[in-house]
């Protein structure tokens, strides 16, 4: 009898033991975890409550301290806070889920191809794609409109350069766009050739466009974002910086994140027009856990591939050529004025060394000497050397690192051996600014975060082009690109109290790869796999 009082005080003692542990709701253990913190710190175990990280430390201390309601042995596998795209178009990546796919392409045959049996598929009213790259082809020139005519003389064709600042439109779409030989415009460039129209519109003209392309109902609407989300949760990332939307797309993941069927994060650039900025400056700053929309998206020049980067000197492989503004100069300092009384931050995509210096020397005279307005230059790509030194964590640079991959077949051609110097510097961006927010660019760039990885330390191809990388001098670190693919990007966008690390009283979103791509040969980071995503605790994604 006191051997069974004796087992049943134990028993009991047991129980009581464990009730006094602390609840939690996941427990992940014997990880190799990059915590991101300020000392980038590594840790095997964390455990999670309520959607938020509750504490690090090692497996044997937190499975002692806490009572969990799931557990996941991680197998010493790597796992990182969740990738933050800091530039890309979320909304414009579901959307081309939704139309002709024309990236890849090597030559204007084949985009004809996909077009036909796209149109042979779908039996569209008016066929809409994008994705060719002229710099990609055998024949590196803008293609025409005529055989686009021939096979689609009634059904309006409109295909994007993969850069969104370039479009071959057919005659069916001119005509139904209304533009001839006659139309006026500013900024950009409605090309001719002998008096007639190429089918080429390059950045502003492509509006017209675009507004009779722009009908699309709700339901096409809610499968982009969602086809989007899939894709970006496959890649490891948990935020997206959506560089330029307009309210109602805006409202619509409002919606879509409060009926949990958009989980994603979405930090929203409002694209610069008069009634988003009626609108939302009026209105003031929108935070949800899911969706914040505090900034301003202006465009301040095209993009260098299509020859529409504002230069300060003519482009060295087409004489008397500067590209252009896409405003009048004072449209955009009224416009970073206005910005600047507001609580809103203002993010300009400027390419080249012109639009660059209008940027830098706006904001440096609105906001310069200001706390913490943190106004963004999106792309920051041809910087003239006299102009770094307005960067800083108030004037931030957000960088693409495969738009250097991409680019730097034809790159220096564009610019010349002396200017392409301060062209793709994010190093020297770095060192000025201390923090670069990085990202893709997406769907100009591919999604994967890991081509942003490894163009950004090995300034290579996938294979290996050029032998000892392209302006080397100018990658970053292996820590450096992971603190602007997290703690830096969350800090551009106001939101490093609540991500881009793994600590305590953060959001619980992370990500389990197949490899340490902080230790690996640089060249198998590319084929990185994510094995999880989790969002909130929550597991979104599963290989």
């Amino acid at each position: 009898m006191k051997k069974l009082s004796g087992l049943l005080l134990l028993a009991i003692f047991m129980v009581s033991c464990g009730s006094n542990k602390e609840k939690a709701d996941l427990l992940i253990y014997n990880a190799k975890v990059y915590t991101v913190d300020d000392n980038f710190s590594e840790v095997e175990a964390f455990v999670v409550k309520d959607g938020k990280f509750l504490e690090t430390g090692t497996s044997e201390a937190l499975r002692d301290k806490y009572e969990y309601s799931e557990s996941i042995n991680a197998e010493g596998k790597a796992v990182y806070p969740g990738f933050i795209d800091g530039h890309a178009h979320f909304y414009g990546l579901g959307m081309q889920q939704q139309r002709v796919d024309l990236t890849g392409t090597k030559s204007f045959d084949e985009v004809v191809v996909r077009i036909v049996e796209f149109q042979q598929k779908n039996g569209v009213d008016f066929i809409v794609g994008r994705g060719w790259d002229q710099n990609d082809w055998e024949v590196k020139e803008f293609p025409a409109k005529d055989t686009l005519d021939d096979l689609f003389p009634d059904t309006p064709v409109a295909i994007t350069r993969i850069d969104g600042h370039a479009m071959l439109v057919n005659q069916a779409a001119l005509d139904k766009a209304n533009i001839t030989t006659e139309t006026e415009f500013d900024g950009g460039d409605i090309e001719q050739k002998n008096g007639e129209l190429t089918g080429i519109l390059v950045d502003n003209p492509m509006l017209k466009i675009e507004k009779i392309t722009d009908d699309l109902d709700m339901e096409t609407q809610i499968k982009a974002l969602k086809d989007a989300q899939e894709i970006c949760f496959g890649y490891g990332l948990t935020t997206v910086v959506d560089a330029g939307i307009d309210k109602q797309v805006i409202e619509l993941m409002d919606s879509l994140n409060e009926s949990d069927e958009l989980k994603i994060r979405i930090y929203a650039m409002v694209s610069n027009t008069k009634e988003n900025l009626d609108f939302f400056l009026d209105k003031g700053p929108y935070k949800t856990d899911r969706l914040n929309v505090r900034s301003v998206k202006f465009y301040g020049d095209g993009a260098l591939g299509s020859r529409g980067a504002a230069l300060k000197k003519e482009y060295s492989d087409r004489p008397d050529h500067f590209g252009a503004l896409l405003s009048p100069v004072s449209e955009f300092k009224a416009t970073a004025e206005r910005i600047a009384k507001s609580e809103f931050q203002m993010n300009t995509h400027a390419i080249g060394d012109s639009a660059n210096y209008l940027v830098l020397k706006t904001y440096d005279s609105l906001i310069g000497d200001a706390d913490d307005r943190r106004w963004r230059v999106e792309h920051s790509q041809v910087i003239d050397s006299a102009d770094f030194k307005y960067f800083s964590k108030n004037i931030i640079p957000s960088v693409q690192p495969t738009h250097a991959t991409s680019d730097m077949y034809w790159a220096e051609d564009r610019l010349g051996s002396e200017r392409i110097k301060g062209a793709y510097a994010f190093k020297k961006l770095l060192d000025q600014a201390g923090i670069v927010a990085l990202g893709t660019d997406f769907p100009v760039e591919e999604v994967n975060p890991f081509l942003t990885f490894y163009a950004a330390v090995d300034r290579q191809d996938t294979d290996n082009y050029p032998e000892g990388g392209f302006m080397k001098d100018q990658a970053l670190s292996r820590e450096e690109i992971l603190k602007g693919m997290t703690i830096w990007a969350a800090f551009a966008n106001f939101e490093e109290e609540e991500k881009g690390s793994i600590e305590p009283g953060k959001f619980a979103d992370f990500i389990i790869l197949d490899r340490d791509i902080m230790k690996v040969e640089i060249d198998s980071v590319p084929d990185t796999k994510v094995i999880s995503t989790f969002v909130d605790g929550e597991q979104v994604y599963k290989n």
